[in-house]
């Protein structure tokens, strides 16, 4: 097949090192399941949590959660590297007592990885340094939107509304507890802290009072040097939308919908988002006045613009008792797994999950590489 009129390829990259990776494992099976294969070759690459790459089996199955048992990369398949070459960069497999084999050029990535160490802006620029084009935010607006003490900076220069918190770092809570017991303390109790730069709900409790405070924070600190501390949406209803580029790189919004936590949930945590014996419901579309609606719809858009996210991104808010709207996060790589909203939203606004895939995938091949 010549140059001109092969298929272009999509290499699916998921895993990690994060401690989301076996939820990008999870994503990267729903996504590689949507792909049409009449329209792109399709190479899974799987990134071990030892950081090493390696050559997936393109076998969906093999990444959803079974019961309690969470998938993960195999790590000793063949090793994998992406090699520049003048014109392009090509997909080079080296395994034991073998040459090394191209499998050919990579016209896109397609990074599924949540977390630290990929969705924060390192995978994005070392792919920009390769010049690959690849879905979604860029270095810049992975990180900041990674970081959620930098995230609430951004937000709240753009005028969006957003919670009180404080950022305790591992450092200062070593030198100081006492001072950042006392800075906590200054935004009312009860209080959530949760990882700087986390996902999946992973390292987030509540703390309804001091003496519960220090417990938190150690779990946090677990994950992350950095800890927020941030003022619990008492009341609030957990309520998200998905932003997703058009062609023309205007940012469309999808209906919102709601998240209501069954069970002995007191917030929306891993297993409530992800086992399936939980009982959390999702409301798609969300139960809101067509105004209210519209407002949070404008906000996903604003927020999306403020970090200078491309591609897709999921924005996370509360609907407060009196109608007000608190802007809680922007993930710029939500999860594609079955029980995800991102993907059940937009069904919901009339595009469904293969259809997504496919604009991603078509905004990637279409953005130019370097500096936008």
């Amino acid at each position: 097949m010549s140059q001109s009129s092969r298929k272009p390829r999509v290499a699916v990259v998921f895993g990690g090192r994060s401690s989301e990776h076996a939820i990008s494992c999870v994503t990267a099976g729903s996504v590689l399941r949507a792909i049409d294969r009449d329209q792109y070759d399709v190479v899974p690459i799987g990134i071990a949590t030892d950081g090493r790459w390696v050559l997936e089996a393109d076998d969906p199955e093999r990444l959803q959660i079974s019961g309690r048992l969470l998938p993960e990369v195999d790590a000793d398949r063949a090793a994998v590297v992406l090699a520049r070459e003048a014109a392009s960069t090509e997909l080079v497999v080296h395994e034991a007592s073998q040459p090394p084999q191209t499998l050919g050029e990579v016209d896109v990535v397609f990074p599924l990885l949540h977390g630290p160490w990929g969705e924060d802006g390192t995978l994005q620029g070392m792919l920009e340094m390769a010049g690959v084009r690849y879905v979604g935010a860029g270095v810049l607006a992975s990180a900041v939107s990674m970081d959620k003490a930098y995230m609430k900076v951004v937000l709240r220069d753009a005028g969006l509304p957003l919670m009180p918190s404080v950022t305790i770092s591992r450092r200062d809570w070593a030198a100081d507890p006492q001072a950042c017991r006392e800075r906590a303390a200054e935004l009312g109790y009860p209080l959530f802290v949760k990882p700087a730069r986390g996902g999946s709900s992973i390292g987030i409790s509540k703390a309804h009072a001091p003496d519960e405070l220090d417990d938190c924070i150690a779990e946090a600190h677990r994950h992350d040097s950095k800890a927020l501390v941030e003022v619990s949406a008492e009341g609030g209803r957990e309520v998200e939308c998905g932003v997703l580029q058009a062609l023309d790189g205007t940012p469309e919004t999808s209906v919102p919908a709601e998240i209501k936590i069954g069970g002995d949930h007191e917030f929306y945590d891993f297993a409530a988002k992800y086992l399936p014996e939980e009982h959390t419901e999702l409301d798609v579309p969300a139960d809101l006045p067509e105004h209210l609606s519209a407002q949070l719809r404008e906000h996903a858009a604003r927020a999306f613009e403020a970090v200078g996210c491309e591609g897709l991104a999921r924005v996370d808010f509360f609907v407060m008792p009196d109608d007000s709207l608190v802007l809680n996060e922007i993930n710029t790589m939500p999860g594609f797994t079955p029980t995800s909203m991102f993907p059940r939203m937009w069904a919901a606004t009339g595009m469904e999950y293969a259809e997504v895939v496919d604009r991603l995938i078509q905004l990637a091949l279409t953005r130019d590489t370097g500096l936008r």
